[in-house]
């Protein structure tokens, strides 16, 4: 197994042991038999499946991404909508999922599976509000670099879903929510905008729960490379900042670091330019690390969103090396274009749905 290799694999360690579907199934053991069940999210998919395995036939909404609504049993309704920026489709698949919850009789449990990529995925509008004021804010808070705590406090100015809005229109006697967290501090009213919130007042039996998390796939990483016999010389949430002050400060890690594997999560942040190229936050992060471990030799280092995209693209992220910064590469950043140069030079990493989102995951291994 190369460097690289091992890299990648103590990285899909990390994701593995926070898959929608391991991670809900989990959590269902002391769950009572829902009425219904509403998922939402990229994972949405993987977390229905894990239900529908442990309960039984139950009438079952899943609204996704493109492409991530498959292997779900034949009479789940399926809603598949654009990510990062909302379409149509987000508008039918916050309406259904309001409907649904507005339609459950008084004495039903409702599950609801949440996670990340709500935002987009779901919407179901205020009065005077249209898509294309939807897409204008989201194309808006995308380029501008905030985080995702302050962009989901402005989708729920606008949103009758977001923010406890959802959950407010329950009628019925319990609701229990299982969440995959893609935010900081794992805050159930920032996921997914707080699709999946407690109202400030409920007349029902309310239970939640966090079933998975960045700090979750992090061990899971620094765990698979204590059991292949490696030190473990770093496992921080050390990526909540500009993707460039990201790189700066672990550059610094990188460069001073000995033997062994470093694995650091979170969320960096990236400022657009008018006319972005091909990439994402994770590749545009992968390619400045690659500049900062410029010339070294023996390290390898694996950046990654653990949905498995990273942006609008197909990628997840990068896979740099000592040798991969090399001519164009400033020109790529500038433009937002890291896709493509690690693209042309063999460094992108591709894994296709993961069927979770846990914010992103790095692993750096130098001999």
């Amino acid at each position: 197994m190369t460097r690289a290799e091992q890299a990648i694999a103590l990285w899909q360690a990390g994701v593995a042991a926070v898959d929608g579907y391991t991670a809900t199934r989990k959590a269902l053991s002391d769950v009572a038999k829902p009425d219904r069940i509403l998922a939402v999210g990229k994972p949405a998919a993987a977390m229905a499946r894990a239900a529908l395995d442990h309960f039984g036939d139950i009438p079952t909404l899943v609204v996704t991404k493109d492409d991530h609504g498959r292997d779900l049993p034949e009479g789940v309704d399926v809603i598949e909508a654009s990510h990062p920026v909302p379409d149509s489709r987000s508008l039918a698949g916050g309406r259904a999922l309001r409907l649904a919850v507005e339609a459950m009789p008084a004495e039903a449990h409702l599950l609801l599976l949440v996670s990340g990529g709500a935002s987009s995925l779901a919407e179901d509008l205020i009065g005077g509000k249209t898509l294309e004021d939807l897409e204008a804010l989201n194309k808006k808070l995308l380029s501008e670099g905030l985080d995702i705590t302050a962009m989901n406090a402005e989708r729920r100015k606008i949103s009758l879903v977001k923010g406890g809005g959802l959950l407010s229109r329950l009628k019925g006697r319990k609701v229990t929510v299982l969440a995959i967290s893609d935010v900081p501090g794992d805050d159930l009213n920032v996921i997914g905008s707080g699709i999946g919130a407690l109202p400030e007042q409920v007349s029902y039996e309310a239970e939640a729960q966090i079933i998975a998390s960045n700090a979750h796939a992090r061990a899971a990483a620094a765990e698979a490379a204590a059991d292949a016999g490696l030190s473990v010389l770093a496992n921080e949430e050390a990526l909540h900042d500009d993707y460039q002050a990201v790189a700066t400060a672990l550059g610094e890690k990188l460069r001073q670091m000995g033997s062994g594997v470093m694995v650091f999560g979170g969320e960096p942040t990236v400022v657009l330019p008018p006319n972005p190229g091909q990439g994402g936050r994770n590749q545009a992060l992968a390619l400045a690390l690659a500049h900062e471990i410029s010339g070294l030799e023996g390290i390898t280092v694996v950046v990654g969103g653990t949905d498995g995209t990273d942006g609008p693209t197909n990628a997840a992220g990068g896979v740099v090396s000592g040798s991969t910064w090399a001519e164009g590469a400033d020109e790529a950043l500038a433009a937002a274009n890291s896709g493509a140069f690690l693209e042309n030079a063999g460094a992108l990493l591709v894994t296709g749905p993961t069927g979770t989102n846990v914010m992103d995951l790095i692993v750096a291994i130098r001999d």
